[in-house]
């Protein structure tokens, strides 16, 4: 095992001008850690490497660039092939060996689930040097006779962690036995499980082991804590805290895609600024939302671990492990998304109890005291937004930019007192935002250990609804918000589970709100109802 050699510049590697042209094009000054040990390892001929090193490091660098340097192509045969456990990071990865190949022929193609298969083969028919791919996919190639990877000069498992995580491991396995013996090898990994180095043992013989050493498992610039909740009650308290926390600028974490789109969804029905990212994210969305998302046009991200690696955002205010991860690397790479440049960041963790046992793992493997906290009462979301909604109108006082609404405003105060038409224009704008009883009650319990039911008629007695609009209508979340408000004064808090398909969409909302939804809406009896209750 070696650690961290610095080396100057890219010129000390005797990498060729055109190489060099690349990289200066790409603002790569010189050498990432992980590079100045990878390079001048791989370039040698000699070793097979397993490289471990956080993700942004430069690793995708560390091994396209001396292949790109040696690879010798020949007509119609695959010299290099690079696993990658998800679409994305086979994207990602494709894009950065372009960027560096220059002048070079080189012909680099990424394969993998969801895009047509008919294509990828008519391509490989073509003759393609570097293949960047996922598991299934390469197996799905291999099965049909139509990759050999008899003539491989460099195999590149990259994530290695994460593709174990994912459950690739026999299918990397069936891979190799397909590849040759004088192949050079080289394994990345954030982690080091020992199934890694099995795998490496069993097909690599030799190998070499660099990698680059973190001084610390966590950051001092990050106040970790957690809460316990119950596994329905997580969305809930995600909303305490998004209401709670001033100016949040975050990462949430889920497990799964399914996840994630889940917990998207639910945010922009209640009206959050969210977006998400995951493997099945194309490219050009992927790079939208992120772009918004610096922009802080969005101030919520929800990621899987994978999908959110390469992000580079140094102003977060929050990280929030809406599941909690499975290893404590994984919960140090999340978590080292906040407290970056100097800024003060939180990192927050949602435990059930059937977690405990894995935050006392993390806690123990990364030393660090995880603090347990209560979430933000009702009362505190309800202070916190009345304070910010008093900082908001006394910045436009401040900076008269109100001037155009005077008169508006003396015509509404001539006949009734101004407190009165104040009050008025809150509810009007606010609707039930700062009434107590339109609060879910979490974490509290009654005499049979269940949650409370909670008497608030907002949130028990729900009534789900089928409407007769959907895609095809250009019906969106925030369409069926306004056409409820519009119509019914429904607020948007109120509204929960929104589904929109094709022809038709669903809501949840509680009792007395459908029938008022019902009643408004449906008014015309001469026509088809709009709006009905779903069918059970």
């Amino acid at each position: 095992m070696q650690n961290t050699k610095f080396i100057e510049s890219f010129e000390d590697f005797g990498l060729s001008p055109l190489m060099i042209q690349a990289l200066q094009k790409k603002g790569f000054d010189s050498p990432s850690a992980i590079q100045a040990l990878v390079i001048p390892e791989f370039l040698k001929e000699q070793s097979n490497i397993i490289g471990q090193a956080q993700t942004g490091t430069g690793k995708t660098a560390a091994f396209a660039i001396p292949i790109i340097e040696t690879l010798k192509p020949e007509p119609g045969i695959t010299k290099a092939l690079i696993l990658t456990p998800t679409r994305e990071l086979a994207n990602q990865v494709s894009d950065e060996i372009y960027s560096l190949i220059n002048e070079k022929r080189l012909r680099v193609l990424p394969v993998y689930g969801g895009q047509s298969i008919e294509q990828q083969i008519k391509n490989i028919k073509k003759g393609i040097d570097i293949i960047v791919g996922t598991p299934g996919r390469i197996i799905d190639l291999l099965e049909r006779k139509i990759l050999n990877l008899n003539n491989l000069d460099f195999f590149v498992l990259d994530e290695a962690d994460e593709m174990l995580n994912m459950g690739f491991i026999d299918a990397i396995e069936e891979i190799l036995k397909q590849t040759n013996e004088k192949q050079k090898m080289l394994f990345f990994s954030a982690t080091m499980p020992t199934s890694i180095l099995k795998i490496a043992k069993k097909y690599m013989g030799q190998y070499k082991i660099l990698k680059i050493e973190n001084k610390e498992m966590t950051t001092n610039l990050t106040e970790q804590i957690y809460f316990e909740v119950r596994e329905s009650e997580k969305f809930d308290t995600l909303c305490r805290v998004l209401d709670f926390e001033r100016d949040f600028y975050g990462i949430i974490f889920a497990r799964t895609k399914h996840e994630t789109d889940d917990i998207t969804t639910h945010l922009k029905s209640r009206g959050y600024a969210a977006d998400a990212i995951h493997g099945d994210v194309t490219q050009a969305i992927r790079n939208k939302t992120l772009a918004n998302f610096k922009k802080k046009v969005i101030n919520i991200l929800v990621a899987t671990d994978v999908a959110a690696r390469g992000i580079d955002v140094n102003n977060l205010t929050h990280v929030i492990n809406y599941s909690i991860p499975n290893e404590a690397e994984s919960y140090v790479h999340r978590i080292g998304r906040t407290g970056r440049a100097g800024n003060k960041g939180i990192a927050i963790t949602f435990v059930t109890p059937k977690e405990a046992f894995q935050l006392t793992r993390i806690q123990r493997m990364t030393k660090t005291d995880i603090k347990r906290q209560k979430a933000p009462t009702i009362n505190e979301v309800i202070t916190a937004k009345k304070e910010s909604l008093d900082a908001c109108i006394n910045e436009i006082i401040k900076e008269n930019d109100y001037e155009q609404y005077v008169d508006l405003a003396r015509n509404l105060i001539a006949n009734q007192p101004a407190e009165v038409v104040t009050a008025a224009l809150l509810r009007h704008v606010y609707g039930d935002e700062f009434l107590p009883q339109n609060y879910k009650q979490i974490g509290e319990f009654n005499k049979s250990n269940n949650f409370n039911d909670n008497s608030n008629s907002s949130f028990n007695d729900q009534t789900k609804l089928f409407i007769a609009l959907g895609k095809k209508d250009k019906i969106n979340p925030r369409s069926l918000l306004e056409l409820l408000y519009t119509h019914a004064k429904t607020p948007a808090r109120k509204v929960k589970d929104i589904r929109i398909l094709d022809n038709f969409s669903f809501i949840t909302v509680p009792f007395d709100e459908a029938e008022t939804i019902l009643r408004s809406i449906n008014k015309d009896s001469r026509q088809r109802p709009l709006i009905t209750r779903a069918k059970k």
